[in-house]
C-alpha cells in the first residue's frame, strides 16, 4: 500500500476507536436505545438519496440491518450504559472476528484453517480471562452483553458473506445505509417500552451539545466517513493488506479512554486483552505458502512467471500477483 492509503486505513481505526468515547459522551444525556434511533436517522438521511441500493433483495438488506446494526448497536449502547469500560468495550468487540469464523463454519460449511482454530482458541481464553478480570472488580452483566453485541455482528457478518452484497466499490457503504433503514423504527419503539415517554421527553427537551456532537461524531465520522474511505481501500487492495488495520481499533478506543475517562484496565483485563487481541491476529493475518505460476500471454510474447498469494479473504476473493520475474507485465489482470 501507498504511505497515503497506509495513512487512511490508520485515520479509519483512529475514527472507530474513539467513536466508543463518543458514543459514552452521549449517553450520559440520551438513553441508549433513543440515541440509536438518532443515530441511524442522521445516518441514513439524507445518504438513502445520494448512496446507491445494492443489488440485493429487501428481506437480506432486513435481516442484515437487524443483526449488523440494530442488534449489534442496540446490545453495545445497552452495555455502555450498564457500564462497560469504553475502552475495554473496543477490545473486547473484536470477538466477533472469532465468532464469525465459529458462526460460518456452522452454517455455511466454510471448514475454518488449523491456524483459524488456534486463533479462536486464544480469543476464546481471552474473553474467559477478561471475565474473570471484570469478575473481581465488577458485574459481569455488562461484559455478556457486549459479548451478545459480538455475537450479533458476526451473524450480520455471516449473511452479509451469505449474501454476497460486497461485491463491488462502495457497495459496503451502500449496506451500511439501506440496511440500517431497519433501526430507527424499533429502536424508538424499543425505547419507548423499556426507557418510557418520560426518559424520551427529558432527552428531547433537555438536548445537550454533548449529545448533538456525539451524534455527529458517530453518524457522519464514524459510519459515512469511516466506511467510506474503507470500502475505497478495500476497492483499490486485496482484503489481506487492508483489514489488519481494523486491530488498531482497541489500541485507539483504550488510548481515547484512558485520555478521556482515566480508564485503566485491570492486570487480568489487559492480560486478556492481549490474548484476545493475538488470536484475532492469528485468525486474520494467515497466510499460506507461494506459488510460481508460468503465464504466456499471446503466440508472439515471452513468458511471464509470477508468484501467486493464496487469498486471505474469502474463497471467490481473487489471488495477487505479487511480481513479475521477467518478461513484460501482463495488462488487465483485474
Amino acid at each position: 500500500m501507498r504511505r497515503r492509503d497506509t495513512a487512511l486505513a490508520v485515520l479509519v481505526a483512529l475514527i472507530w476507536g474513539t467513536n466508543f468515547v463518543a458514543i459514552r459522551t452521549g449517553l450520559d444525556s440520551v438513553p441508549p436505545l433513543l440515541f440509536l434511533a438518532v443515530r441511524f436517522v442522521v445516518v441514513c438521511i439524507p445518504a438513502v438519496f445520494f448512496v446507491r441500493r445494492p443489488g440485493l433483495p429487501w428481506r437480506d438488506l432486513a435481516l442484515i440491518g437487524l443483526f449488523t446494526s440494530l442488534g449489534q448497536f442496540a446490545l453495545m449502547y445497552l452495555a455502555l450504559e450498564l457500564g462497560m469500560p469504553p475502552g475495554l468495550a473496543s477490545l473486547v468487540l473484536q470477538a466477533q472476528v472469532l465468532l464469525t469464523v465459529v458462526i460460518a463454519a456452522a452454517w455455511l460449511r466454510e471448514r475454518p484453517t488449523t491456524t483459524q482454530r488456534i486463533g479462536v482458541a486464544l480469543g476464546g481464553a481471552g474473553l474467559l480471562t477478561i471475565a474473570a478480570g471484570r469478575g473481581l472488580s465488577a458485574p459481569l452483566l455488562p461484559l455478556v452483553v457486549l459479548v451478545l453485541a459480538a455475537v450479533s455482528w458476526a451473524v450480520g457478518n455471516v449473511l452479509t458473506r451469505r449474501a454476497g452484497s460486497l461485491s463491488g466499490p462502495g457497495s459496503g457503504l451502500g449496506v451500511t445505509v439501506w440496511s440500517g433503514l431497519v433501526v430507527p423504527l424499533p429502536a424508538f419503539a424499543l425505547s419507548l417500552l423499556f426507557e418510557g415517554p418520560a426518559a424520551i421527553s427529558a432527552a428531547i427537551g433537555h438536548l445537550q451539545w454533548s449529545a448533538v456532537l456525539s451524534t455527529a461524531y458517530t453518524a457522519y465520522l464514524s459510519s459515512l466517513v469511516g466506511y467510506g474511505i474503507w470500502n475505497t481501500l478495500l476497492s483499490r487492495h486485496p482484503v489481506a493488506k487492508v483489514t489488519p488495520f481494523a486491530m488498531l481499533v482497541p489500541v485507539f478506543g483504550m488510548a481515547a479512554a484512558g485520555l478521556v475517562y482515566d480508564e485503566r484496565p485491570n492486570a487480568l483485563e489487559l492480560a486478556g486483552g492481549l490474548v484476545l487481541l493475538a488470536g484475532v491476529a492469528v485468525t486474520v493475518l494467515r497466510r499460506g505458502p507461494r506459488a510460481s505460476v508460468t503465464l504466456r500471454l499471446d503466440d508472439r510474447s515471452a513468458l511471464v512467471t509470477v508468484d501467486v498469494d493464496p487469498a486471505a479473504g474469502p474463497p471467490d476473493e481473487p489471488a495477487d500477483l505479487v511480481q513479475a520475474t521477467r518478461g513484460r507485465p501482463a495488462a488487465g489482470t483485474g
